[in-house]
């Protein structure tokens, strides 16, 4: 089966919302999964993900493979990911432009690369090394962010920005982890979001949106609850600067609610996109 490309809205697939899936065609439009949770070579999880492939276009979005770290890239973890591709035959796949090991030490966690100007060369040949051992090309996201680095001399906007037109990789924009850091950081996401744009339309391939609660002074990109409302605006914001046709999609990852709650954000995504002309 020929990948479709990515169009409308899209939701992460939980295995709370397995049953919802098998047993009725749902108002999404495509599908998004973490890739390592379907790495294995069988079981029911990937059972459900070659049967729901026959009716919604997949995302494989990757959480592991730390692109950015300065050890070298796993082919462990690539050639996995590569039989998955080949499995599923997905119309999009991203990582997550951040490191996670250092030292022989694994972080279960995302962490903000150091946005230096001295070090795109190397990023870009980590990019095109994972674009060609898949033999496609693969989109990054903005990461939420704690801590930067002082010797930064470039926003993580403009970083992703060039990385993308070196390497032809696609951009993954995060709205919700854009207002995380700016809160955290005091940056200003408008003008992230401007230059993000500034990309030909088809290199932003995808736009997230989630939840994020509020722990002493930082916010947090938990997953956990529904989209706040300066979310929502800066989502509106986007699309009213065009990105209303860009494939939108909810992610929740804890707390799960059922189904229906999610597809009325998801219909809410559709009402935005719809007031800013998108006829996708």
């Amino acid at each position: 089966m020929a990948a479709s490309p990515l169009q409308g809205v899209g939701l992460g697939l939980r295995h709370a919302h397995y049953p919802d899936f098998l047993n009725a065609k749902q108002p999404v439009d495509w599908l998004e999964v973490h890739s390592e949770n379907y790495f294995g070579d069988g079981g029911f999880d990937l059972h459900v993900l070659l049967r729901l492939r026959t009716d919604y276009p997949l995302s494989l979005h990757g959480v592991g493979l730390g692109i950015g770290s300065a050890s070298p890239l796993s082919t462990v973890h690539l050639s996995r990911l590569k039989a998955l591709i080949e499995r599923t035959e997905p119309a999009a796949v991203s990582e997550h432009l951040c490191w996670n090991a250092a030292g022989g030490v694994y972080a279960n966690e995302l962490l903000p690369l150091p946005m230096q100007r001295n070090l795109l060369d190397w990023m870009a040949a980590r990019v095109q090394q994972v674009q060609e051992f898949l033999g496609r090309s693969i989109a990054l996201e903005n990461v939420s962010s704690y801590i930067r680095f002082q010797d930064a001399d470039m926003t993580e906007a403009e970083f992703l920005v060039e990385l993308a037109r070196r390497t032809g990789c696609g951009v993954l924009l995060d709205i919700n982890n854009l207002y995380v850091s700016q809160w955290n950081h005091g940056t200003d996401a408008k003008s992230e979001l401007l230059h993000y744009l500034t990309l030909p339309a088809q290199q932003i391939t995808e736009i997230h949106l989630a939840g994020h609660r509020h722990k002493t002074t930082l916010l947090f990109d938990t997953h956990d609850r529904p989209v706040a409302d300066p979310v929502w605006d800066l989502f509106r914001f986007a699309c009213q600067h065009g990105a209303a046709a860009v494939p939108a999609m909810i992610e929740r990852d804890a707390d799960i609610p059922p189904l229906l709650d999610l597809l009325q954000e998801l219909q809410y995504i559709r009402e935005i996109r719809a007031a800013c002309g998108s006829q996708a």
